[in-house]
């Protein structure tokens, strides 16, 4: 990737009425939200009591008897994630069931009480120190919707409850680079749904984890609202202030003990940051990116059923060009097995993707090329130049975030003396950008900016040449994957 600049421009491109477009461009990320951003893509694992009943949604009443994995090698599991390609593992530490994966001091309805390491284990230490071993980031989910609790659905008391189990796992297990909130909600032993204290919550998690963030539920991350692993043809990182409501969030989260949910699409509010979307809103913007979750397989726990529904690697591959080229982070589940090893069918997808990947970020020929930075007719422009026509797929962008997600408008051309032929536009790029077109031959590729909210802060540009990296993902439209 070539290493790009401040491109050259006199002010807002297409300055026509609408939002106050110098204020959105210079709303920027938090230090934390940066540092996430950069890990592009980590893994979920779900691994619990569901594990050993077959279910997606346990009801608090299985006892802990029925947690016996005999198999359980975390650094099995995450090198294999790491071989995926991913920097960093979420594990769920304990799901709506109430079953916690480690021996905490507020419950009996734990690891401590099963016959797994003969009552001696903690699952969620063994995965600490095996991410902690091979480099990867570390990140727990705690649902707050507990269906073994007693006092859940009595407001403050269970609210304590959570918090203690909140603080057992921020303080014991190493740092922690995300907190994953699920909004999940049903009733409790008295026929009460508890009303979380979300402000409380993450409190907390800033007093002991400060350089965490807080996903889905929180301020610092947003789910891309479906977990099929659909992107926005736009994924924009300044919307609206009130897209961080956790109670908005819930509502739109999973509500029924199946594993449809993980291949819905909602197609609605396709565009949340455009200046067509701002035009006349009132408030704050803030910086609010997205993440894709969805799962390598129809559920999020491992149920043998499923064996044949495993993602293929080349459909990860999509996922991940649309999520990661996207200006999102993808966030994929792999689930463990009953036995505690992850199924032959995810292993083989998961390294197929990996090797995707790799041999995606080694075709990058950019390094390759004279890159020149200038303006045409229509706006700032890169151009890259090779002695000899490459076959190529893709340019790849990245904005200087921390100066603000500025692009709004993209052209690329191949041009070969006077001819310029359009191959694809896109809208927004923020953190990255895939654009891809059917594989051309060229020498000189041409990038335009064509409409942006203040001068262009380019991070890099890449040119992608055509390779074996499985079907062709674009369209008859000229747009670029991810948009």
């Amino acid at each position: 990737m070539a290493v790009a600049q401040e491109l050259v421009s006199e002010g807002p491109l297409m300055a026509e009425p609408g939002p106050d477009l110098t204020h959105l461009a210079h709303v920027v990320p938090s230090a934390r939200q940066l540092a996430w951003q950069e890990l592009e893509f980590y893994g979920f694992l779900h691994f619990g009591m569901n594990t050993m009943t077959d279910r997606e949604w346990g009801d608090g009443t299985e006892s802990p008897a029925l947690f016996a994995p005999e198999t359980v090698d975390a650094d099995d599991w995450v090198a294999l994630c790491a071989e995926a390609g991913m920097s960093a593992v979420i594990l769920t530490c304990k799901h709506h069931d109430g079953f916690a994966l480690w021996p905490t001091r507020h419950s009996d309805h734990s690891v401590r009480s099963s016959p797994w390491r003969s009552g001696s284990g903690d699952l969620v230490r063994e995965v600490a120190q095996a991410c902690a071993r091979a480099g990867l980031k570390f990140g727990i989910y705690l649902s707050p919707w507990d269906r073994a609790e007693k006092t859940y659905g009595e407001g403050t008391a269970y609210d304590d409850f959570y918090v203690a189990q909140l603080t057992e796992l921020l303080t014991g297990y190493g740092p922690i680079f995300c907190v994953w909130l699920d909004g999940a909600n049903g009733e409790g032993p008295s026929g009460r749904r508890q009303e979380y204290d979300w402000d409380r919550y993450h409190r907390v998690v800033r007093a002991l984890q400060p350089e965490a963030v807080i996903s889905v539920c929180g301020p610092d991350v947003r789910w891309c609202g479906n977990e099929a692993g659909h992107t926005r043809p736009d994924e924009w990182s300044v919307v609206p202030w009130e897209l961080r409501s956790a109670e908005l969030t819930a509502s739109l989260s999973q509500q029924a003990d199946d594993g449809a949910f993980s291949r819905a699409v909602r197609s609605a509010d396709e565009d949340l940051g455009s200046r067509e979307a701002l035009e006349g809103y009132p408030g704050e913007p803030v910086w609010y990116p997205a993440e894709v979750n969805t799962s390598i397989r129809p559920g999020w726990f491992h149920h043998d059923h499923e064996d044949a529904e495993v993602r293929s690697a080349h459909e990860l591959f999509e996922i991940y060009r649309r999520s990661v080229g996207g200006n999102a982070t993808l966030l994929l589940n792999v689930p463990p097995r009953r036995d505690g090893t992850i199924a032959a069918e995810d292993a083989v997808a998961l390294r197929g993707l990996g090797a995707l990947i790799r041999e995606w970020e080694a075709s990058d020929i950019a390094g390759e090329a004279e890159t020149t930075f200038s303006a045409n007719s229509v706006g700032p422009c890169v151009t890259l130049r090779w002695p000899a026509e490459r076959e190529v797929r893709a340019v790849v962008l990245k904005e200087d975030i921390r100066l603000g997600q500025r692009i709004e408008g993209v052209e690329i051309h191949r041009v070969d003396g006077d001819e310029r032929v359009l191959l694809a536009t896109a809208g927004s790029v923020g953190y990255q950008r895939f654009i891809e077109f059917p594989p051309t031959r060229a020498q000189q590729i041409e990038v335009t900016i064509t409409s942006s909210r203040a001068t262009p802060m380019l991070a890099g540009v890449g040119v992608v040449q055509a390779g074996q990296f499985g079907p062709d993902a674009t369209s008859g439209e000229r747009r670029g994957i991810g948009g």
